[in-house]
């Protein structure tokens, strides 16, 4: 994965010398976060595993973001990204869940333009979320989104 070199080595070891686990939520990143966390050797120690949460029902049935929430604001909102971020945690039992949702691209979706992206981590310490103005193609966006949310854990970390 591109972005910024040793972050993916960088929240490993943090989350192993912390004794932590991590978890992550997914939409339009469809795995790459865990994929690229299981690239880091040491990786088995920290990564409980993830839900990929691509379809909108999917983000209330898997991973417990509220209906109402998604009804109400659609799949590409700040709060949702927090609720998959707390829900994976549950669901996988991990000490920190991370969650991703935006708009790769090309097209905008339910009125969100792309490179739109909302990341969150959730917590021992509570919930910290981010939102992302990415730009580029897929590729691109979806790269950018899992670099931002493995940073925005990384800080969270310490």
């Amino acid at each position: 994965m591109t972005g910024e070199p040793g972050v993916p080595r960088r929240v490993v070891d943090l989350l192993a010398a912390a004794g932590q686990t991590v978890a992550a939520a997914e939409s339009l990143t469809a795995g790459l976060v865990c994929a690229t966390l299981a690239e880091v050797p040491g990786a088995s120690a920290v990564l409980r595993g993830g839900l990929v949460v691509y379809a909108t029902d999917l983000k209330h049935e898997l991973a417990g973001v509220p209906a109402s929430l998604l009804e109400a604001e659609g799949a590409v909102h700040p709060e949702v990204a927090a609720q998959l971020a707390d829900g994976v945690r549950r669901r996988c039992r991990a000490d920190w869940g991370i969650g991703l949702t935006g708009v790769a691209g090309p097209a905008a979706q339910d009125g969100v333009a792309p490179g739109t992206v909302h990341v969150a981590v959730c917590g021992p310490d509570g919930r910290h979320a981010r939102t992302l103005e990415l730009s580029g193609d897929r590729d691109a966006v979806r790269t950018g989104a899992a670099c931002g949310a493995l940073a925005l854990l990384v800080e969270q970390l310490g």
